[in-house]
């Protein structure tokens, strides 16, 4: 039965209780086990890369034509494509996620309450998690090896555009997991509408945590319609600012590899931010180097001036507020290190900030002053990802502050409980 056919057939609640008992029997199935059946998914990616290739071309024909008509953004379609490299790529980071330490059982804290009493705090699985994402491909086979190591239940689902690469990965993934008995055929499924996503949001006793990866706008549609808790992965309106104390080479290269080296990314840097001080060196050549790269520029009244024969947008209020995922970016000359925090912390989205100086106290008053998930010195944007933070792979990068934030690995996809180990303790005698 296909995933489609499974859903009209049952419909989404069942499946839902269904991957509920699947949680608590996947909670108990042992490492090792995890591991090998991760291990064994990496090698089916490669094994049936044509299929997923051809499965890819499908969507990618489909969205070219969405393209064409205006309907679809050039980012988005380019997020859409993967290649052979890019499946060596998935089939590379499910691997990583395997041969990660468990997650599950860890004891966290042992405390001897009194003679023979003991409290234990052990994570644990969360149990089922709903996800909604977009529309690239390699999302899928990062979902499942963080879900599936750290002993979760699984709802997906993805982007229209990618239905077909999806339906494909998800096949492969569940027939390689088919060849280990112990792990439940509902530990992974995917949803197909959005009528599905609809009832999946109603679903509070089934499904422990929502995982919406889109605009502000969606993460806030999905928080305001359902009572199951919602780890937001939200829009990426990150910064780079050029301290007047900056080396202006590394500060170059910074500021270039934030917005330019893959644009469509929620890390790529929207705004740039300059010291008034060295704005007048520092701005000819960044911007000869993003004109170079077609990157389209606005700015501030000062940022025009200072670039007579550039041309250069001047830049509104909205310009300041908008993830432009696209090669775009917006300038903002400032006159010191508080104006720049105070316009990140007004403007950003609370994803990756990046600070370029020399200056280690004013790298200590932005790394400790600016709200972010992420905040860098002399590092670009585009490290905020949960492969380059040694997780493996990520579940989303979360811009909220409660249970888990920035990149979530498997330590996000956790709890714990508490085990109290006693020899006939009673309150009565204990108190």
């Amino acid at each position: 039965m296909t995933f489609k056919n499974e859903i009209i057939a049952m419909g989404v609640a069942p499946l839902a209780r269904r991957a509920r008992e699947a949680a608590l029997v996947l909670a108990t199935v042992p490492d090792t086990v995890r591991r090998d059946a991760l291990l064994s998914a990496a090698d089916a990616l490669m094994n049936h890369k044509v299929e997923i290739l051809a499965a890819n071309e499908r969507d990618c024909q489909a969205a070219r034509v969405q393209m064409d008509k205006g309907h679809m953004s050039s980012s988005v379609f380019a997020r859409l494509q993967t290649s052979e490299q890019g499946i060596k790529e998935m089939s590379t980071r499910m691997r990583e996620v395997a041969n990660l330490p468990d997650p599950i059982g860890q004891i966290l804290t042992d405390t001897e309450l009194a003679q023979g009493l003991r409290l234990q705090k052990v994570s644990c699985p969360l149990g089922v998690i709903g996800i909604v994402f977009e529309s690239r491909p390699d999302v899928v086979p990062q979902i499942v090896s963080l879900t599936l190591r750290s002993g979760n239940a699984v709802l997906l689902k993805g982007g229209v555009e990618a239905a077909q690469t999806n339906q494909a990965l998800v096949s492969i993934l569940r027939a390689a997991f088919a060849s280990f008995p112990e792990i439940p055929h509902d530990a992974l499924n995917l949803l197909q509408t959005r009528e599905d996503v609809t009832e999946m949001l109603s679903l509070e006793t089934e499904i422990d945590l929502i995982v919406p990866r889109g605009s502000k706008e969606f993460v806030s549609y999905v928080a305001a319609h359902s009572k199951i808790p919602v780890l937001g992965h939200g829009e990426g309106i990150c910064h780079v600012y050029v301290d007047a104390s900056a080396d202006l080479k590394k500060a170059y290269g910074v500021a270039f590899d934030s917005k330019a080296q893959y644009p469509a990314a929620c890390n790529a840097a929207e705004t740039l931010l300059v010291h008034g001080d060295i704005a007048q060196l520092f701005l000819p050549e960044i911007l000869a180097r993003f004109v170079d790269a077609g990157v389209e520029l606005r700015g501030c009244p000062r940022t025009v001036a200072l670039a007579p024969h550039v041309n250069v947008l001047l830049a509104d209020e909205r310009d300041w507020s908008s993830e432009y995922s696209d090669l775009r970016i917006s300038i903002k000359v400032v006159d010191n290190l508080d104006q720049a925090i105070a316009h990140i912390n007004r403007y950003g989205s609370k994803h990756t900030e990046s600070i370029v100086t020399e200056d280690q106290e004013a790298a200590k008053c932005f790394m400790d002053e600016v709200d972010a998930a992420g905040v860098y010195h002399n590092v670009s944007t585009r490290f905020a990802d949960g492969y380059r933070y040694g997780l493996g792979a990520e579940l989303g990068i979360s811009t909220s502050k409660l249970h888990a934030r920035g990149p979530v690995g498997l330590e996000g996809l956790t709890t714990y409980k508490y085990k109290l180990y006693g020899d006939g303790h009673t309150v009565g005698t204990h108190c």
